[in-house]
């Protein structure tokens, strides 16, 4: 599929999809909260996440240049609102497919590979905060 066909779909589509992804309903689907690098709105971003152990992974299918994905980076962490819950995120870092890949089933593996995505954002749940205020708000 051509790729600024998929952008002008997932633009399209992004306010059901946040609708569908606050409520928790589909696994794979949550929202990340971030705040602009420069502007300090906050904004709410559906995306594709599988749990980890110690936190998540999110495939980039655009890359890491995605506005999201760099708000997260620049500021350290952020709020991704997963199974009804808001859990405060930390570390992020660009890992490839061979580092994500043990995040999904035996099922999704293949697709993701199909797929082709390349990069993949991970994040940690945070611990023990040095700061009481969440990344959101030490951004702003």
């Amino acid at each position: 599929m051509d790729k600024n066909l998929m952008i002008r779909f997932t633009h399209a589509t992004g306010p059901l999809a946040l609708r569908v992804a606050e409520k928790g309903a589909i696994p794979i689907w949550a929202v990340v909260r971030h705040r602009g690098r420069r502007s300090g709105k906050l904004y709410s971003t559906p995306i594709a996440i599988r749990p980890t152990p110690d936190g998540f992974v999110l495939p980039l299918p655009w890359g890491q240049g995605t506005d999201w994905c760099r708000n997260l980076r620049a500021a350290g962490g952020g709020i991704v609102h997963w199974g009804g819950a808001d859990i405060e995120v930390t570390a992020p870092e660009i890992i490839d497919t061979a580092d994500a890949l043990p995040a999904f089933d035996a099922y999704m593996r293949p697709i993701v590979k199909f797929v082709g995505i390349k990069k993949f954002l991970r994040v940690r749940r945070a611990t023990a905060a040095q700061d009481d205020r969440s990344p959101l708000e030490r951004t702003a």
